[in-house]
């Protein structure tokens, strides 16, 4: 049974039917979480070259992140469904999930969690020492982030927190210490999570109502615009700020920075103007354009580094 906001992608087409419902346990029908998570990455590996030089070993660490980002998505998403498996029945956008409707059980997703868990620690385990740390002590967020919508009106803050933590991996990956270029990322990376996850929870506000699930989009109401612009203008300088940090040497480097924070600036100009909390299809469209937004970061980032 697909879920019922992700009809007609590629897991209920192509899959075999007896792993559907893991897929998409691990949210594999809806690939927008995974590049939010993969994205940060990329950035880290790009300020990184910026503030060292390029290496051999950054094309395995784009890769690594690659399909880490993809298993640790899935597994952060089955923990998520574990914990949430009775809220999500309440929800008529979420009572489709496996749990909820029963396609899985609940011991069948643990034993799911520990095999993703599994491969995100075999491609952990291959970059260079403090990554490898930095990889374990994530977890400590994955496991909290269900929680926090529980017990504050700021669970975006810990979604944040956890989603942009392969910024400052990505970063010590590549020559084995911080910087605090690498800080700042982090901070504009958690910014730009508040941006975008207060727009997707803009969609289920009546419903989390009902149920006393909390979320900035309750919390701000109709003075959502101004935060979001304030969430969009932290995040555009913060990603200037890492980048000037990280010191960019010659005009072709400061320029592609140029671009990359000009680019990322425009693309969440463009969101605002079309934020309508009333449009539930507007929003996700939104929401899943952040992609590109952080493409766009990414991609020039990596210039500058490489030239």
């Amino acid at each position: 049974m697909p879920v019922a906001d992700s009809a007609g992608n590629w897991v209920d087409r192509w899959a075999p039917p007896a792993w559907r419902p893991y897929l998409r346990l691990s949210r594999a029908d809806r690939p927008i979480g995974t590049w939010l998570l993969l994205l940060p990455c990329w950035w880290g590996v790009g300020l990184a070259m910026i503030a060292d030089r390029p290496r051999l070993v950054d094309l395995w660490i784009v890769i690594a992140c690659g399909f880490g980002s993809v298993v640790m998505r899935g597994a952060g998403c089955t923990w998520n469904d574990i914990t949430d498996r009775d809220f999500d029945g309440a929800v008529a956008r979420t009572a489709s999930r496996p749990l909820p409707s029963g396609q899985v059980t609940t011991l069948g997703a643990l034993v799911w969690l520990g095999l993703q868990c599994a491969v995100g620690l075999a491609l952990l385990l291959t970059l260079k020492t403090g990554a490898i740390w930095l990889g374990v002590a994530s977890l400590a967020l994955v496991g909290i982030y269900p929680f926090a919508k529980r017990f504050t009106w700021w669970p975006q803050v810990f979604l944040g927190l956890a989603f942009n933590w392969g910024a400052l991996l990505a970063f010590v990956a590549h020559g084995g210490t911080l910087h605090p270029a690498a800080i700042l990322l982090y901070a504009a990376g958690i910014c730009w999570t508040l941006f975008y996850d207060t727009i997707y929870a803009h969609q289920d506000t009546e419903d989390d109502a009902l149920i006393g699930i909390k979320s900035t989009a309750r919390l701000f109401g109709d003075d959502s615009p101004r935060w979001l612009a304030g969430f969009a203008a932290g995040a555009v300088m913060l990603l200037a700020a890492a980048a000037s940090s990280a010191g960019p040497d010659g005009v072709l480097a400061r320029l592609a920075v140029t671009v990359a924070v000009a680019g990322f600036a425009l693309h969440l100009a463009w969101q605002l103007s079309r934020f309508d909390p009333r449009d539930s299809r507007g929003l996700l469209r939104l929401f899943r354009s952040n992609r590109d937004a952080g493409l766009v970061a990414a991609l020039f980032l990596a210039v500058a580094g490489l030239v």
